[in-house]
């Protein structure tokens, strides 16, 4: 049996499922939360082969990554709530890094090579790489002798065009540093694509499909032919909208004056950046979207104004990638705040009649899990696909060690 660990790192969390592989089925998920702060929490759940799930939630202080990956550890392999009864059951584990530059171009077996050039590209993705590399060496420390694979996040956005991915800097800078567009959530925005495919009927290559992975992280995607045309993050996951703490596009002459007003240094800057802005920044209560919401329903002024502004550039960037696709067919909500706010997918689909994207209401407000479409009669498609960027990488992974004759 092909059993592979999928491990998804935040700044301060990561989650994990393990799949069977032979069967195509998820044996756990959890999620492990507040790593490194007070009350930690660890949520694990395992699901038998009728569907029933056992779940445990236990509150846990997380000193560091590989401190959570040994109470993982000891849950999979729990006599109640594991899996596996050694390690060694499992093939391989497989781990979203969200930035390699182009450099690998697709996903690769890690070895200390490999994990130093994730560690160096930390400064171009501040809030993931360095924690990427943290917990494959904590996972190389706690699943000793297993394979470690590592997907990356930029390589769906590898069709992306020249014209669409270069800047306006002198061209000498993209020769030098390979200053260009990279873009992310790529691991999502591939699963979304294919399972798009499957829910509506259509052969990939034949749709043209807008996607909004709206979550702690934000961005749009523009999908033909099942490739990436264009998204709206950039050379870092800092670009496009603006996010639980990140700012999202704003102009930079913006930025060189608030460092000469207030003479940040540029580490000052970029933690402001990507740390104090976004949800965080504007509405001054959190980075939580969902308290956000609460706000705004109290009639909180900042907390509605940020409601308004997040929908108002959503809006923008499904015209522009109609405009760069010449049409669509399919408008896509997933990620945290994507599949769960109902107003979120309101305010975007909005006064959208000139593109004929119609929401029925009802079908909007139904919660329920999997795949739904929420569009009315007389509009293009518009579903909620629940993301799947674990399962992406287990498929990512398998290919992989089949690749390298571990399978």
């Amino acid at each position: 049996m092909v059993k592979i660990l999928a491990v998804n790192v935040g700044s301060s969390s990561f989650k994990y499922q393990l799949f069977n592989m032979d069967s195509d089925e998820v044996l756990v998920k959890g999620n492990c939360e507040k790593i490194g702060e007070p009350k930690g929490i660890i949520t694990h759940v395992v699901i038998d082969r009728v569907g029933a799930k056992r779940k445990k939630v236990k509150e846990q202080n997380f000193e560091n990554h590989e401190d959570a990956l040994r109470v993982v550890l000891a849950l999979l392999e729990d006599e109640n709530f594991g899996s596996i009864k050694h390690t060694n059951e499992i093939s391989a584990i497989g781990h979203r890094v969200v930035q390699d530059r182009n450099i690998f171009g697709a996903s690769v077996l890690l070895n200390e090579k490999v994990i130093k050039e994730i560690e160096h590209l930390s400064e171009l993705s501040p809030l993931h790489n360095k924690e990427s590399a943290a917990i494959i060496k904590a996972c190389m420390n706690v699943f000793e002798g297993i394979p470690e694979i590592a997907v990356f996040d930029s390589e769906f956005h590898k069709t992306i065009p020249d014209y669409a991915y270069m800047y306006g800097l002198p061209y000498k800078y993209y020769e030098k540093y390979g200053i260009r567009k990279y873009g992310f959530h790529g691991i999502s925005y591939k699963y979304i694509a294919q399972k798009c495919s499957k829910v509506i009927g259509k052969d990939l290559e034949e749709l043209k499909i807008i996607c909004c992975h709206l979550g702690s992280g934000c961005s749009v995607v523009a999908i033909s032919g099942g490739g990436s045309v264009d998204t709206s993050m950039g050379f870092t996951p800092l670009d496009g909208l603006f996010m639980a703490t990140r700012c999202g596009e704003v102009d930079v002459s913006a930025v060189l004056y608030l460092m000469k007003q207030e003479k940040f240094s540029v580490d000052q800057m970029i933690d402001i950046l990507n740390k104090e802005s976004g949800y965080f920044g504007v509405s001054e209560i959190s980075g939580d979207s969902r308290l956000v919401v609460e706000a705004a329903a109290r009639e909180n002024a900042l907390a509605k104004l940020l409601l308004k502004m997040q929908s108002y550039k959503i809006k923008k960037y499904i015209g522009a990638y109609a405009a760069a696709m010449n049409g669509f067919e399919v408008l896509i909500f997933t990620g945290g705040i994507g599949e769960n706010s109902v107003q979120t997918r309101e305010l975007v689909c909005a006064d959208m009649d000139f593109f004929s994207l119609r929401l029925d209401k009802e079908l909007n407000s139904f919660k329920t899990d999997g795949c739904r479409r929420i569009s009315a009669e007389n509009s293009k498609d518009i579903w909620i696909i629940p993301a799947g960027e674990e399962k992406m990488i287990a498929q990512e992974v398998k290919e992989v060690l089949i690749k390298e004759g571990l399978l």
